[in-house]
């Protein structure tokens, strides 16, 4: 058994999401969930068949994220785990639309902090064991950091 830590590189403006699914049809799905919701937002998925041709197979409507989304799976290179890069959007906006895609298994990650996948590689393959995201607090939050979350959180629209 082998372990690797995978440094997933994010585009500039854009936000990362990991997860795991088992289908092939994956990729064409999670297509459809993201373009359904937020019609406005560019992105790319990359999807790690487990068997069969065992490919990366792709999709999205911005052809640079999905290069990056199809070579960050094949880096990541574990069965079933995909790949979404998104921009113009949060993954707030699409997250609950792709855990609703009946092959999606589970999430492991959805950010724009730096990431990293920590894999682990036996005879049979590879798999995701977690993943870094982010940095370790620095402390906890103050009254004026509550108020300023707050205040942030108003100023973008997303609490009243």
């Amino acid at each position: 058994m082998k372990m690797e830590i995978v440094k997933v590189k994010i585009p500039e403006g854009c936000n990362v999401i990991l997860g795991q699914s088992h289908f092939i049809k994956t990729v064409e799905d999670l297509y459809e969930a993201i373009v359904n919701t937020v019609p406005q937002a560019k992105f790319g998925v990359g999807f790690c068949e487990a068997s069969g041709k065992a490919l990366v197979r792709f999709a999205g409507n911005d052809e640079e994220l999905q290069k990056h989304a199809a070579e960050t799976a094949f880096e990541i290179g574990c069965g079933h785990s995909f790949v979404v890069f998104i921009k113009n959007a949060y993954p707030i906006n699409v997250l609950q639309r792709i855990k609703d895609v009946y092959e999606v298994v589970s999430l492991y990650a959805a950010t724009a902090n730096p990431l990293e996948v920590i894999v682990v590689e036996t005879e049979q393959g590879r798999g995701i064991l977690g993943v870094v995201d982010g940095v370790k607090p620095k402390g906890i939050e103050k009254e004026e950091d509550v108020k300023e979350r707050k205040e942030f959180l108003r100023k973008i629209g997303y609490k009243n």
